[in-house]
């Protein structure tokens, strides 16, 4: 793990422990801002150190949080691997104290990188916070989900019956097929990169209570709900932060031609496809993530050198 990488525990407002993680950039190079790097379902923050320290060499300070129900935070289901929320407003309450604890104390403007459902709880804070970060990098973002064995309008009414009585932490049975601990990578559905993919399955090894199988049904439920809610073309009309989003071709795990449409909806977003790309871009091979790197730092350079109002004017910081 990168040595400038410090983990530390958050409470979220609901009382809900959480792990957070913050890189700093090199020591002797002067921080220009923050940047708030929101993982995906399944996911840990140790499965970001590469990218972190990308960003921390381009002068970005980095934090990020283990989503509730995920990574070394706390977890909600009877059957630890087993992802479980509610509803998806308890996501945003942690990253409402991510926010508060860790990004906005350094007084330096905030850029924030979100990845597939990281990306949807993104959204939904955007909406409702207009000013919170200089500009956001959506990487995949959660619009809308593959279901591959059964058709959506049975998939939903199951959740419904499910989630009657509540939202039900009973595990979808992929759940417990697809452990990321022994999955092989010729049946992941997520990179087409073995390296980085053993990378993260090495983390595994080492931390197995890290890992999480899938979700539940109660989760899913949220999701839907969530989705639902994202995804009306009134609300993406009200998301004024300039965005630019990724889409993968290949991508088995979110549909990209809702992240099309979608793009269309918001008023200051620009879209990229990395057409030979799987769901999780940030984790592919080098010529796809060569691709990202030279559309962030395109998009990102306009919006710092446009950067002039007080809010988030940079006063620079020494890290390290």
């Amino acid at each position: 793990m990168n040595e400038r990488f410090k983990a530390q525990g958050l409470q979220a407002p609901d009382g809900l422990g959480l792990r957070a993680g913050k890189w700093d950039v090199p020591e002797g190079t002067v921080a220009r801002g923050v940047c708030v790097l929101l993982q995906g379902f399944t996911e840990f923050l140790e499965k970001y150190d590469e990218i972190a320290d990308e960003l921390n060499r381009r002068g970005f300070v980095v934090v990020s949080v283990d989503w509730r129900g995920q990574g070394a935070s706390e977890r909600g289901a009877r059957d630890i691997r087993t992802g479980h929320v509610g509803d998806f407003g308890e996501y945003e309450l942690d990253l409402a104290v991510l926010f508060q604890k860790l990004a906005t104390p350094l007084d330096l403007p905030v850029i924030a990188l979100a990845h597939s459902m990281g990306a949807q709880i993104l959204l939904r804070n955007l909406h409702e916070n207009k000013r919170r970060v200089l500009c956001a990098v959506l990487v995949a973002p959660m619009l809308d989900i593959v279901l591959e064995r059964h058709p959506p309008w049975l998939v939903n009414l199951l959740c419904l019956i499910l989630n009657l009585r509540g939202a039900s932490k009973r595990p979808l049975p992929v759940t417990v097929e697809r452990d990321p601990l022994t999955l092989p990578f010729e049946e992941n559905r997520v990179t087409s990169d073995p390296a980085r993919y053993e990378f993260a399955q090495a983390r595994l090894r080492k931390q197995p209570f890290l890992r999480t199988s899938g979700p539940s049904f109660g989760w899913l439920g949220a999701a839907f709900r969530s989705m639902r809610y994202v995804g009306r073309e009134s609300f993406a009309d009200e998301i004024t932060t300039p965005l630019i989003i990724f889409g993968a071709g290949r991508d088995r795990v979110v549909k990209t031609e809702a992240i099309r449409k979608y793009v269309d909806w918001l008023p200051n977003a620009e879209y990229v496809e990395l057409e030979d790309s799987e769901h999780e871009i940030l984790m592919e091979k080098d010529s796809v993530r060569e691709r990202f790197w030279n559309a962030f730092d395109g998009f990102v350079e306009k919006q710092l050198a446009g950067n002039q109002s007080g809010f988030f004017a940079a006063r620079g910081a020494k890290q390290g």
